[in-house]
């Protein structure tokens, strides 16, 4: 793996995360209502399930990119229409209800429990799976490691990046809550997901079994 490889995956990935959706508005609202810490332990949890779904995508799919170009080409087909689908719904999407809430009494804090929930959460989200399967394979390279080698990698630095946003977003709660009640902030955060999704799912339809994936710096001269 290269390493403008993994900056280009580490670059999309963490702008995907910042997007608003359902887990990071979770977080923002849990931290609001209930400390910081309950916020870091829900991050915690969510970014252990995406080890799950990182496993089950390269022991599976990797075999298939390596073995048969037809299924190579049927996942191919199958992840950029879910991208594509996936850009549709964030055209539908609306704001998402957001109302800051003043602190809490002090309520009991209890690690595990906070943790199995964000676990529990992403685990049994099956988009979540299958945005993994149609993400992660635009990021291999038919040079260097395995592609199961190289999907559990950029798993984990999925993983990493992930809880370091959250974490980020349970820290600043109260001084990013004032954006979430801004209707242009939610319209440009909107299409800019949109597009993201969409120029994913372009090159996914362009990529080929023996060339690695372009790198970020390509996906931005299309976005401009």
């Amino acid at each position: 793996m290269e390493l403008q490889q993994i900056l280009s995956f580490l670059a999309a990935s963490a702008f995907l995360t910042i997007m608003p959706g359902p887990d990071n508005i979770f977080v923002l609202t849990e931290s609001l209502t209930k400390g910081q810490r309950n916020g870091i332990c829900i991050s915690i949890g969510l970014v252990s399930g995406v080890l799950v779904h990182t496993l089950a995508a390269a022991t599976g799919l990797s075999l298939i990119l390596q073995q048969s170009e037809v299924a190579f080409q049927t996942v191919k087909y199958f992840g950029a229409a879910y991208l594509f689908y996936m850009a549709y719904g964030a055209l539908e999407e609306k704001r998402i209800p957001f109302e800051a809430a003043t602190e809490t009494d002090a309520a009991p804090f209890h690690f595990w429990p906070l943790v199995r929930k964000g676990f529990f959460m992403n685990v049994l989200n099956p988009k979540v799976s299958l945005f993994f399967i149609a993400f992660l394979p635009q990021f291999v390279s038919k040079v260097g490691f395995s592609a199961t080698t190289q999907m559990i990698i950029l798993g984990g630095l999925f993983m990493l990046q992930g809880l370091v946003i959250f974490s980020l977003i349970s820290v600043l709660a109260g001084k990013l809550s004032p954006y979430l009640n801004n209707d242009r902030f939610w319209l440009v955060t909107k299409w800019a997901k949109i597009v993201v999704l969409a120029v994913l799912g372009v090159f996914l339809l362009l990529s080929e079994t023996n060339k690695p994936m372009p790198s970020l710096e390509a996906k931005a001269s299309v976005m401009c």
